[in-house]
């Protein structure tokens, strides 16, 4: 639409892609593409993690996972160096194909790029805006997906990952993964992480 902005015709089309994902997840009765719900639930953390974010921090949030499943883990060695090249693969991808949106929207090529490399990761720690991309899938993951990850994970394995993840987070991001309603045995494992 020609009345839209450059944000919002970025968003529409980076959650069209999202919609592509054939992987579905029950909310609430109904069923949605998995990767469009991440990608909600990552804004919705930003809200909380960062008052008045800039549009291309809520760009890069939006896309961290963009069409991830197009390149399955499975396609990747077994272990921590194959799952951190399929990771690394994964962030450049969607780093790029946000970029290209962004331009097709109307921002400028260096805005495009900013947003790629907060999606990348680089200056995690230093950058306030890749930090929020950080912060928010630290939190997706500790909200939905712990519970499961944590029954299929060796114990003292489990615990030095939650306190890799831990290292990675704000204190804001901390302070509000503190607060997740959380069984008593995943949050058995948190303090166990946080206590070492």
């Amino acid at each position: 639409m020609p009345d839209q902005t450059p944000f919002q015709r970025a968003i529409a089309e980076l959650d069209a892609l999202h919609a592509e994902d054939p992987r579905r997840v029950e909310v609430e009765g109904q069923s949605l593409p998995l990767e469009l719900w991440h990608a909600g639930r990552m804004s919705a953390w930003l809200a909380q993690v960062v008052e008045a974010p800039s549009e291309l921090v809520q760009l890069a949030v939006r896309s961290q996972h963009l069409q991830r499943w197009e390149v399955p883990r499975s396609e990747y060695p077994e272990g921590r160096v194959g799952y951190l090249t399929w990771r690394r693969d994964q962030g450049k991808r969607a780093g790029e194909t946000t970029a290209r949106v962004m331009e097709a929207a109307g921002y400028s090529a260096q805005d495009a790029a900013e947003v790629s490399r907060m999606i990348r990761k680089q200056g995690l720690g230093r950058d306030p805006g890749t930090q929020a991309v950080e912060d928010c899938a630290c939190l997706v993951f500790l909200e939905n997906y712990f519970a499961d990850f944590s029954k299929q994970v060796e114990h003292e394995h489990l615990v030095r990952i939650v306190q890799m993840t831990w290292k990675k987070m704000s204190p804001r991001a901390r302070e509000l993964a503190l607060a997740l309603p959380m069984s008593a045995e995943a949050r058995a494992v948190v303090e166990e992480a946080l206590a070492g």
